[in-house]
Protein backbone atom coordinates (compact mmCIF):
# COMPACT_ATOMS: atom_id res chain seq x y z
CA UNK A 1 0.00 0.00 0.00
CA UNK A 2 1.56 2.78 -1.36
CA UNK A 3 2.06 5.52 1.57
CA UNK A 4 0.12 9.42 0.73
CA UNK A 5 2.01 12.03 -0.52
CA UNK A 6 4.00 14.32 1.72
CA UNK A 7 1.82 17.37 0.56
CA UNK A 8 -1.29 15.60 1.28
CA UNK A 9 0.16 15.30 4.74
CA UNK A 10 0.55 18.59 5.17
CA UNK A 11 -2.80 19.69 3.75
CA UNK A 12 -4.88 17.34 6.24
CA UNK A 13 -2.19 18.69 9.08
CA UNK A 14 -3.36 22.30 8.32
CA UNK A 15 -7.04 21.26 7.83
CA UNK A 16 -6.62 19.99 11.57
CA UNK A 17 -5.04 23.08 12.64
CA UNK A 18 -7.86 24.93 11.15
CA UNK A 19 -10.40 22.88 12.54
CA UNK A 20 -8.65 23.22 15.92
CA UNK A 21 -8.53 26.96 16.12
CA UNK A 22 -12.23 27.69 14.97
CA UNK A 23 -13.50 25.36 17.88
CA UNK A 24 -11.56 27.15 20.23
CA UNK A 25 -12.44 30.57 18.11
CA UNK A 26 -16.47 29.37 19.21
CA UNK A 27 -15.82 28.02 22.38
CA UNK A 28 -14.16 30.99 24.11
CA UNK A 29 -16.25 32.47 26.61
CA UNK A 30 -17.61 35.51 25.22
CA UNK A 31 -16.61 38.85 26.64
CA UNK A 32 -17.63 40.62 29.60
CA UNK A 33 -21.45 42.09 28.89
CA UNK A 34 -21.71 45.80 28.44
CA UNK A 35 -23.01 47.44 31.69
CA UNK A 36 -26.54 48.05 31.84
CA UNK A 37 -28.28 51.41 30.93
CA UNK A 38 -30.66 53.10 32.84
CA UNK A 39 -34.26 52.65 31.51
CA UNK A 40 -35.60 56.27 29.71
CA UNK A 41 -38.39 57.97 31.12
CA UNK A 42 -41.55 57.02 30.03
CA UNK A 43 -43.34 59.95 27.91
CA UNK A 44 -45.80 60.25 30.71
CA UNK A 45 -46.18 59.32 34.12
CA UNK A 46 -47.03 60.12 37.52
CA UNK A 47 -45.10 59.36 40.91
CA UNK A 48 -45.32 59.87 44.62
CA UNK A 49 -41.90 60.39 46.20
CA UNK A 50 -40.84 60.78 49.66
CA UNK A 51 -38.00 63.13 50.28
CA UNK A 52 -35.52 63.59 53.08
CA UNK A 53 -33.27 66.65 53.64
CA UNK A 54 -31.55 66.63 56.54
CA UNK A 55 -34.28 65.68 58.52
CA UNK A 56 -36.76 68.49 56.59
CA UNK A 57 -39.29 66.05 55.36
CA UNK A 58 -42.20 65.89 52.27
CA UNK A 59 -44.00 64.14 49.91
CA UNK A 60 -43.64 64.90 46.35
CA UNK A 61 -46.29 64.34 43.78
CA UNK A 62 -44.74 64.21 40.70
CA UNK A 63 -46.19 64.39 36.97
CA UNK A 64 -44.05 64.21 34.31
CA UNK A 65 -45.65 65.09 30.69
CA UNK A 66 -42.67 64.97 27.61
CA UNK A 67 -45.12 65.56 24.41
CA UNK A 68 -46.43 68.54 26.29
CA UNK A 69 -43.50 69.85 27.23
CA UNK A 70 -44.42 69.82 31.28
CA UNK A 71 -43.44 68.92 34.49
CA UNK A 72 -45.09 69.49 38.04
CA UNK A 73 -43.81 68.82 41.14
CA UNK A 74 -46.29 69.66 44.21
CA UNK A 75 -44.63 69.55 47.62
CA UNK A 76 -46.21 68.66 50.95
CA UNK A 77 -43.64 69.87 53.44
CA UNK A 78 -44.32 67.69 57.13
CA UNK A 79 -47.11 69.49 59.19
CA UNK A 80 -46.89 72.00 56.52
CA UNK A 81 -48.74 73.42 53.08
CA UNK A 82 -48.16 72.56 49.38
CA UNK A 83 -45.92 74.40 47.02
CA UNK A 84 -46.32 74.19 43.61
CA UNK A 85 -43.31 73.82 40.88
CA UNK A 86 -44.84 74.17 37.40
CA UNK A 87 -42.00 73.73 35.04
CA UNK A 88 -42.50 74.30 31.35
CA UNK A 89 -39.95 73.44 28.59
CA UNK A 90 -39.49 77.20 27.07
CA UNK A 91 -37.28 76.90 30.65
CA UNK A 92 -39.73 78.64 33.08
CA UNK A 93 -40.54 77.70 36.53
CA UNK A 94 -43.37 78.99 38.63
CA UNK A 95 -43.14 78.42 42.16
CA UNK A 96 -46.56 79.47 44.24
CA UNK A 97 -48.60 78.69 47.30
CA UNK A 98 -52.50 78.88 46.43
CA UNK A 99 -53.15 79.53 50.35
CA UNK A 100 -50.68 82.49 50.65
CA UNK A 101 -51.61 83.59 46.97
CA UNK A 102 -47.89 84.22 46.27
CA UNK A 103 -46.28 82.74 43.50
CA UNK A 104 -42.43 83.97 42.03
CA UNK A 105 -40.88 83.26 38.60
CA UNK A 106 -37.70 81.91 37.81
CA UNK A 107 -35.86 80.96 34.16
CA UNK A 108 -33.75 78.56 33.80
CA UNK A 109 -31.34 77.92 30.61
CA UNK A 110 -32.81 74.81 29.84
CA UNK A 111 -36.13 72.82 29.60
CA UNK A 112 -37.54 69.87 31.68
CA UNK A 113 -35.53 66.89 32.28
CA UNK A 114 -35.19 65.14 28.66
CA UNK A 115 -36.19 61.27 29.05
CA UNK A 116 -33.36 60.13 28.58
CA UNK A 117 -31.32 62.68 30.80
CA UNK A 118 -29.29 59.70 32.33
CA UNK A 119 -27.33 58.85 29.53
CA UNK A 120 -24.14 58.62 29.71
CA UNK A 121 -24.14 58.15 33.27
CA UNK A 122 -21.62 55.61 35.02
CA UNK A 123 -22.59 52.59 36.23
CA UNK A 124 -21.73 51.45 40.03
CA UNK A 125 -23.01 47.74 39.81
CA UNK A 126 -25.82 46.69 42.22
CA UNK A 127 -27.09 47.24 45.58
CA UNK A 128 -29.89 46.54 47.66
CA UNK A 129 -31.87 49.13 48.60
CA UNK A 130 -35.58 49.86 49.85
CA UNK A 131 -35.68 46.16 49.97
CA UNK A 132 -35.19 46.45 45.99
CA UNK A 133 -31.65 44.74 44.05
CA UNK A 134 -31.13 47.88 41.86
CA UNK A 135 -28.46 49.39 39.45
CA UNK A 136 -26.91 52.55 40.46
CA UNK A 137 -25.47 55.09 38.12
CA UNK A 138 -23.90 58.32 39.13
CA UNK A 139 -23.81 61.28 36.94
CA UNK A 140 -22.18 64.46 37.20
CA UNK A 141 -20.93 63.90 41.16
CA UNK A 142 -24.53 65.26 41.48
CA UNK A 143 -27.23 62.41 41.71
CA UNK A 144 -26.77 58.60 42.38
CA UNK A 145 -29.76 56.40 40.74
CA UNK A 146 -31.25 53.27 41.83
CA UNK A 147 -33.25 51.20 39.51
CA UNK A 148 -34.95 48.13 40.47
CA UNK A 149 -33.43 45.13 38.41
CA UNK A 150 -36.56 43.80 37.90
CA UNK A 151 -39.34 45.79 36.97
CA UNK A 152 -36.56 48.83 35.69
CA UNK A 153 -38.66 50.87 37.99
CA UNK A 154 -36.43 54.02 39.61
CA UNK A 155 -36.37 53.07 43.27
CA UNK A 156 -34.58 55.72 45.21
CA UNK A 157 -32.93 59.19 44.35
CA UNK A 158 -29.63 60.63 46.23
CA UNK A 159 -28.27 63.96 45.94
CA UNK A 160 -24.62 64.96 46.44
CA UNK A 161 -26.21 67.70 49.30
CA UNK A 162 -27.25 64.78 50.79
CA UNK A 163 -31.21 64.52 49.94
CA UNK A 164 -32.73 61.51 49.08
CA UNK A 165 -35.92 60.79 47.67
CA UNK A 166 -37.53 57.07 47.71
CA UNK A 167 -40.09 56.19 44.54
CA UNK A 168 -42.99 55.33 46.43
CA UNK A 169 -45.03 54.60 43.19
CA UNK A 170 -44.55 55.04 39.84
CA UNK A 171 -47.89 55.09 37.24
CA UNK A 172 -46.94 54.27 33.42
CA UNK A 173 -49.20 56.78 31.28
CA UNK A 174 -50.99 58.73 34.41
CA UNK A 175 -51.55 62.32 32.87
CA UNK A 176 -53.22 64.95 35.25
CA UNK A 177 -55.78 67.24 33.24
CA UNK A 178 -54.67 70.35 31.23
CA UNK A 179 -57.02 72.67 33.47
CA UNK A 180 -54.47 71.55 36.54
CA UNK A 181 -51.29 72.95 34.83
CA UNK A 182 -52.35 76.65 34.71
CA UNK A 183 -50.65 78.82 37.25
CA UNK A 184 -52.65 81.63 38.92
CA UNK A 185 -52.91 84.98 37.26
CA UNK A 186 -50.76 86.55 39.98
CA UNK A 187 -47.79 84.41 39.07
CA UNK A 188 -48.21 86.97 35.36
CA UNK A 189 -48.69 90.35 37.57
CA UNK A 190 -45.08 90.42 39.79
CA UNK A 191 -42.25 92.49 39.94
CA UNK A 192 -39.53 89.58 39.80
CA UNK A 193 -36.45 91.67 39.94
CA UNK A 194 -34.12 89.96 42.16
CA UNK A 195 -36.31 86.67 43.19
CA UNK A 196 -33.83 84.24 41.06
CA UNK A 197 -31.06 84.04 44.26
CA UNK A 198 -33.80 83.38 46.56
CA UNK A 199 -35.92 81.11 44.75
CA UNK A 200 -32.75 79.13 43.87
CA UNK A 201 -32.06 78.89 47.87
CA UNK A 202 -35.57 77.78 48.20
CA UNK A 203 -35.21 75.45 45.37
CA UNK A 204 -32.06 73.15 46.61
CA UNK A 205 -33.51 73.16 49.98
CA UNK A 206 -36.80 71.60 48.90
CA UNK A 207 -34.48 68.99 46.49
CA UNK A 208 -36.96 70.55 43.79
CA UNK A 209 -36.48 68.50 40.77
CA UNK A 210 -36.12 71.80 38.50
CA UNK A 211 -32.60 72.19 40.23
CA UNK A 212 -30.89 68.66 38.51
CA UNK A 213 -31.41 70.21 35.32
CA UNK A 214 -28.94 72.39 35.30
CA UNK A 215 -26.30 70.39 36.51
CA UNK A 216 -26.35 67.36 33.90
Amino acid sequence: MRRPARWVLLLFMKVSIASLLLLFFFTLPSSAEADPTPQPWPPQFHSLMFQNFSGSLSIIDLWYDWPNGRNFNIIRSQLGGLLYDLEWNNGTSYFYDLQKKTCKTIHFGVGILRRNWLENATYLGVQAVDNFTCNVWTKADFIWYYEDVASKRPVHWTFFDGMSLHIMTFELGRVLPDRKWQAPSYCFNQNKTGQKLQLLENVSSRGMLSLVKENL
